[in-house]
């Protein structure tokens, strides 16, 4: 089992920045990526970004220029560094993590961080 610990939502404001992060905790458990994801009301979960473990990122149309993904591999942690926030960011985020574990591939999620982001 893989335990995820996020951390850094909050209220900001337009213009504004947040720093979101999320550890990873758990035995015999090698991560191959790790990203984040986000839910508004009334929408689908999507993907905000992701970092891999050999460090190749990707992102959302919508946040690219804005955000940035980092990782410590050595404390199992993710960071997203939040800039020029709109209010369209306005979510709850979600952390996850794909690797392996007993099984050839394992996913765990956080329990979410609300972001809201005022006009």
């Amino acid at each position: 089992q893989v335990q995820l610990v996020e951390s850094g939502g909050g209220l900001a404001q337009a213009g504004g920045s947040l720093r979101l992060s999320c550890a990873a905790s758990g035995s015999a458990f090698s991560i191959n990526a790790m990203g984040w994801y986000r839910q508004a009301p009334g929408k689908e979960r999507e993907l905000v970004a992701q970092i891999t473990s050999g460090l190749s990122t990707n992102y959302a149309d919508s946040v690219r220029g804005r955000f940035t993904i980092s990782g410590d591999s050595a404390k199992n942690t993710v960071y997203l560094q939040m800039n020029s926030l709109k209010p369209e960011d306005t979510a709850v985020y979600y952390c996850k993590v794909r690797g392996r574990g007993r099984r050839l591939e394992e996913i765990y999620w956080g329990q979410g961080t609300q972001v809201t982001v005022s006009s």
